[in-house]
């Protein structure tokens, strides 16, 4: 068989489309789960994660902020990670962490990939 006889199905979509207004609910869009790793896209409006909620994946989990603001903060680390657009971060297996705001102003589009060690 040579590649003129295969057929391919391109998915195509585009991360800024599809954005919920302002006040709309927390957005999670699974773009890829396959092979142990999940890419997801998440939409934020000034949403934060509960007092004293931690998250502590089981996975690794690098994260992307593409527009907005956010402020994520790790437990044990006095500073908070203030992220503007562009700005990436790893977080390793059980690095347990929190999201302690996004802009209220903008929606905050995220790219999240998860992936085992």
């Amino acid at each position: 068989m040579n590649m003129s006889d295969m057929k391919h199905t391109l998915a195509r979509s585009n991360l800024f489309e599809h954005v919920a207004p302002s006040g709309a609910d927390e957005r999670f869009d699974s773009l890829v789960d396959k092979h142990g790793v999940r890419i997801e896209r998440i939409v934020s409006h000034g949403h934060a994660s509960p007092p004293d909620f931690w998250y502590d994946s089981p996975r690794t989990e690098w994260v992307v902020l593409l527009s907005g603001a956010a402020t994520l903060e790790f437990e044990g680390d006095p500073a908070p990670c203030v992220l503007k657009p562009g700005d990436h971060v790893l977080i390793e297996v059980h690095r347990r962490h929190r999201v302690a705001a996004t802009s209220d102003a903008e929606p905050s589009v995220w790219l999240a990939v998860y992936y085992p060690d």
